[in-house]
């Protein structure tokens, strides 16, 4: 099979839906941001599955979405799928002097700390302007901190994160202890902040590591209500110490 003229064939068959679909017809930048948001997630999912067949499915979503945006922005004459892709070359160039330029690295954090030098100059006010307010709390946190470790604000080591991870959590036993809520939230959002940064150190994905936790709560917990039924009882009728005993049998099982 001839693939040289896919991405045309796609703006081809999004042009005849663009005028002749009720639906797409309809689209616009705000009601498709909401449908990307999905999209990424189901991307997301197929990643942490190594499910290829689906990644290569979600691949082609996110790119259908692309020349979405992109046709909607030909029609408002704002940009072009041309502006787009050229644009983001013009970035990966200018951004990659290592390697289009003179500049000599020695490691991935050099080259980090160059990206966010050289985004400075094209007019970022701040390092931590690329991170958007909208992102999810612990990806958001753990890019905050990967932000600022190209400036050096990073510990230097483990021990000294660890030795913040379990301040942190006396703070919050304190705050706990006073019963003001305000600061028992402030002092649980930092023992978050913390383990987070602890997960950097220890070369842990947080969010990954807790989607694995979750994913494991639900196979158990699911385990659980087929044994409770297998025993033709529900749930709902027994107490925390029956169903906590069906739980470790499933712990014993895996």
């Amino acid at each position: 099979m001839q693939y040289s003229q896919s991405i045309q064939r796609l703006r081809n068959i999004l042009d005849e839906l663009r005028t002749e679909c009720p639906w797409d017809r309809k689209q616009t930048i705000h009601s498709l941001s909401r449908q990307t948001l999905e999209e990424v997630y189901e991307l997301t999912d197929a990643i942490a599955n190594e499910d290829w067949k689906g990644l290569k499915e979600e691949l082609g979503d996110m790119l259908l979405h692309i020349l979405f945006y992109s046709k909607i922005g030909s029609e408002q004459e704002q940009f072009t799928l041309e502006d787009v892709i050229e644009g983001v070359c013009n970035k990966l160039i200018n951004r990659h002097p290592h390697i289009y330029g003179n500049v000599k690295v020695e490691n991935e954090e050099q080259v980090k700390q160059n990206w966010e030098k050289i985004k400075q100059s094209e007019g970022k006010k701040s390092i931590l302007s690329g991170v958007p307010p909208s992102m999810p709390a612990l990806i958001k946190a753990l890019r905050l901190q990967e932000k600022t470790k190209t400036v050096g604000f990073e510990w230097e080591n483990a021990g000294q994160v660890r030795d913040k991870v379990e301040e942190e959590m006396q703070e919050l036993y304190e705050a706990v202890a006073t019963g003001n809520q305000e600061e028992v939230e402030g002092e649980f959002g930092d023992v978050f902040f913390a383990l987070i940064n602890y997960a950097r150190f220890i070369n842990i994905d947080p969010e990954r590591a807790l989607e694995k936790t979750n994913k494991k709560f639900i196979r158990r917990f699911q385990r659980v209500e087929e044994m409770a039924a297998e025993e033709g009882k529900s749930l709902h009728d027994m107490t925390l110490w029956e169903m906590d005993a069906l739980w470790n049998k499933v712990k014993t099982e895996e």
